[in-house]
Parts: C-alpha cells; sequence; structure tokens
C-alpha cells in the first residue's frame, strides 16, 4: 500500500509507539502554521514545543538539549532567519533533525541549504498526514 493511500487513522496505529515520549519543536512565525502544526503533531502522540522565532527556539532547543527528538523549522521569520537558527542549534547538538518548512519551492531550498544536514523539506501549505509521515521517517532514523 502506498502511504498516500493510508488514512491518518492507519498512519496512527502504525506509528504510535514510535511517538511516544517523542518531542518536537515546532518554529514558525506563523500563528495559523504554529497551531496547526503542534495540533496535528500531538493528536499524533507528539509532545510538542513551540516557538514564535528563531530567537525563541533556539533557547527552548537549549533549555531542553538531549530531549527534542525533531525541530520543524520555518524559513523566514523575524529576529532569526531558518538558516541562522539552524546554525545555532547545530552548535548546541551537531545532531538535531531538522525539517525546513517553507512556501519557496524545494529546489530554491535544497540549494540555499545544501551542507547544512537538514533531514527533510515540506512545502508549506502542506497536509498534516504529510507533516506526520516526514517527521515519522526522520526520527526512524
Amino acid at each position: 500500500m502506498n502511504t498516500s493511500d493510508k488514512s491518518e487513522k492507519q498512519i496512527l496505529r502504525e506509528s504510535a509507539d514510535l511517538q511516544k515520549n517523542k518531542y518536537v519543536l515546532i518554529i514558525d512565525d506563523e500563528e495559523i502554521a504554529l497551531r496547526v502544526a503542534k495540533r496535528t503533531l500531538e493528536k499524533f502522540g507528539f509532545k510538542v514545543l513551540t516557538a514564535k522565532d528563531g530567537q525563541e527556539g533556539v533557547n527552548l532547543f537549549r533549555k531542553n538539549a538531549g530531549k527534542i527528538d525533531g525541530v520543524l523549522l520555518d524559513m523566514n521569520m523575524p529576529k532569526m532567519s531558518g538558516e541562522e537558527t539552524l546554525g545555532e542549534m547545530r552548535r548546541t547538538d551537531p545532531k538535531v533533525r531538522v525539517i525546513l518548512s517553507s512556501g519557496y519551492n524545494h529546489r530554491n531550498v535544497i540549494d540555499k541549504f545544501a551542507g547544512k544536514g537538514l533531514a527533510g523539506f515540506i512545502q508549506k501549505p502542506y497536509k498534516p498526514r504529510i507533516l506526520v509521515e516526514k517527521l515519522k521517517a526522520i526520527l526512524e532514523n
């Protein structure tokens, strides 16, 4: 069965153990994107921390060092860009698993972030199921 054919219930059932006690940090300056991603991930069993800009995200990441399993990071934010935020988080934990989120197309983002160790990319607007599948994929590896 193709993953695009799976329902939310099937995904939830298959990944309940994986998500148990997994912490995800969402960093996004768009309030709606932040709320939807948080609600979606909590629905699928993740523990979620949120930050409204890069600086707040870096502070939360440092405060919870070793506890955060994955990060959903917006590319364009005030105060500190996604690129700067990623760099600061890498200084704390070089192995941090980050999915970059952006309205820009995949090619532009990949070119800009080449060699920076992204675990994945998700283009906005995204479907909740796609977000969960991408996050599961980086946490399984």
